[in-house]
């Protein structure tokens, strides 16, 4: 049989949860992909698991990060029949021996995705902050080691069972400040993959409606080294991301106002540069579905370049 008729089998370790849902909604739309499951009253026995993965080409993790870990010495137990692995957890995401899943970072993301056995399926919000500073730092606009500054908002379902049942709820505040101890988990991913030296300052936050995302950066252009234009910032940008079919540079609105929400059911990210020349500053802003491009439309993308089914 032709290699690309071929079934690939995925097992979601972790379905019944916001992620692994998302996930298993998306893959039912691929053709040559079969969703295994394990009977929920076996989800837990390692036995059962160990079984299943030894039998599919692809796990998907959607767990806490130390039952993830758990699952890849699992599967790393099962030698030449060990599958291939998307960690949607944070527990691989700077870990040696793992591909960051981000196809659009640089150049040669998306090959070393397609060979790689073991990808660590980016944070939601490094996957806007990623998309705003490396092209600036790779084309020595932005100095690694510069001071920056990372905002974002996000809607509740990023915060999982506990944060999405508190706004359902109606007991959440509208909307709120976090990780004010500067110790979010997303903060050394967001540094490597970057390539920042120097730990940037990251401030997320979470209003009342379920998803969409808004991730900034600001920027004193006088104040760079090499003083770069407005202009020199858009074109940077443009550049890294030309030809790609989820993430765009689109033109900052003139009113200057930005909404979370419009790219929501999607896997897509969008890029604008709001900017004042007269002042010489700059806010950089990536738009996306939390739960697209941020979760588990970022899952499926890497599934598809691991699995040949682009």
């Amino acid at each position: 049989m032709d290699s690309a008729t071929l079934t690939r089998s995925v097992f979601i370790d972790g379905e019944a949860g916001t992620t692994g849902l998302g996930i298993a909604q998306r893959l039912a739309a691929v053709s040559g992909v079969n969703v295994r499951s394990i009977a929920p009253e076996r989800r837990k026995d390692p036995e059962a698991r160990r079984e299943i993965m030894s039998s599919v080409d692809l796990v998907v993790l959607c767990l806490p990060d130390d039952a993830a870990k758990e699952s890849v010495a699992l599967a790393d137990s099962l030698g030449d029949r060990s599958p291939k692995i998307v960690d949607a957890s944070t527990a691989h995401r700077v870990a040696s021996g793992w591909t960051y899943g981000f196809p659009e970072m640089t150049p040669g993301q998306a090959d070393a995705v397609r060979k790689a056995t073991r990808v660590a399926n980016p944070g939601c919000y490094p996957t806007g902050g990623i998309a705003l500073i490396r092209p600036l730092v790779d084309a020595g606009l932005l100095p690694a080691d510069w001071p920056v500054t990372v905002n974002a908002v996000s809607g509740y379902s990023g915060g999982g069972k506990s944060m999405i049942a508190a706004y359902e709820a109606r007991t959440a505040p509208d909307f709120e400040l976090y990780g004010l101890g500067l110790e979010h988990k997303h903060l050394p991913e967001l540094q490597k993959y970057s390539n920042l030296s120097r730990r940037p300052i990251f401030v997320p936050s979470v209003g009342d409606f379920r998803q969409g995302m808004l991730v900034s950066v600001p920027l004193h252009l006088d104040a760079l080294p090499a003083k770069p234009s407005t202009a020199d910032v858009q074109a940077v940008l443009e550049k890294r991301y030309a030809g790609s079919r989820l993430v765009s540079v689109v033109p900052a609105e003139a009113s200057g106002k930005l909404e979370p929400q419009a790219l929501n059911g999607t896997d897509r990210l969008e890029i604008r540069v709001f900017a004042n020349e007269k002042y010489r500053q700059a806010v950089l802003v990536a738009r996306l579905d939390n739960l697209g491009k941020g979760a588990s439309g970022a899952a499926v993308q890497n599934i598809g370049l691991m699995l040949g089914l682009e």
